[in-house]
């Protein structure tokens, strides 16, 4: 679990925003009263008070480009179906941030980044940060992320936006290190194969071995069982390009849910 003490005591001497990666599972973790929303809440609460907030979230996938969300009111979206209806009636009527939105399209001039105004908040967002943040009162905007780009792309993105952390801004990649629904059972022990890519990112991100976390080839067949789809583990990598070698590494929920989805968190501060 994260020490909370040890990160308030830490980031009253710090200058830059820490950077936040969350595993954040089910919708459902949105609405019930369970360790990882609490987490969340706790998070919130010890965290510097950011002027926005940056999500990269798995959910919002793109080809070709990265977009950047430059709306002024984005509308809150229910991207999932066969929940309850008080998950579907959830609203997060958080502000955007359309002026930083746009800064960060220049930012990332070079990775073919572009305004768009369609995009919300989906639930990668606002389902933790509904915890985190409950009046919604910080302004948010979203990042998408181009699945046509390689891993070590995603790096490169997050290196490219580290200099927003000295702007009271707050990067928060929404996702899961590990993430195979084809695979779930409820109830069910963890499969070997997800514990041991759990393990092995955990192990080369506190080695800032970043290179191995974004070797396919490397990775091989078992991030192919980890991620038959890489949307959940693209934000991870993000933020891990964000950090740098002064940063410390703290990890969060360190557990495994439905037998195929890491919970895995952590914060670079």
């Amino acid at each position: 679990m994260l020490d909370l003490t040890r990160l308030k005591d830490s980031l009253k001497t710090s200058d830059k925003m820490p950077l936040v990666f969350l595993g954040h599972g089910s919708p459902m973790n949105a609405i019930e009263d369970n360790p990882y929303a609490k987490s969340w809440a706790a998070l919130g609460q010890n965290l510097p008070r950011p002027q926005a907030i940056l999500v990269v979230s798995a959910h919002w996938m793109t080809r070709g480009t990265t977009l950047v969300s430059v709306n002024a009111k984005p509308e809150t979206i229910h991207d999932f179906y066969g929940f309850p209806p008080e998950l579907h009636a959830m609203q997060y009527p958080a502000p955007g941030a359309p002026e930083m939105a746009r800064e960060v399209v220049t930012m990332l001039a070079s990775h073919h980044a572009e305004e768009d105004e369609t995009w919300g908040l989906d639930h990668g967002a606002w389902s933790v940060l509904a915890s985190m943040y409950p009046e919604a009162d910080v302004p948010v905007f979203q990042l998408s992320i181009d699945m046509s780009a390689d891993l070590p792309h995603h790096l490169e993105i997050g290196r490219a936006l580290a200099d927003l952390r000295h702007r009271g801004v707050l990067i928060l990649g929404s996702g899961n290190v590990v993430h195979n629904l084809r695979a779930m059972r409820f109830g069910g022990k963890p499969y070997d194969w997800a514990i041991e890519f759990d393990a092995y990112f955990a192990d080369r991100l506190s080695n800032r071995d970043h290179k191995a976390i974004a070797n396919r080839a490397q990775l091989g067949g078992l991030l192919q069982m980890a991620h038959p789809s890489l949307d959940h583990y693209l934000p991870a990598l993000t933020i891990a390009g964000a950090s740098d070698a002064r940063d410390r590494l703290i990890y969060m929920n360190d557990s495994i849910d439905i037998a195929s989805v890491s919970m895995r968190s952590f914060v670079y501060y």
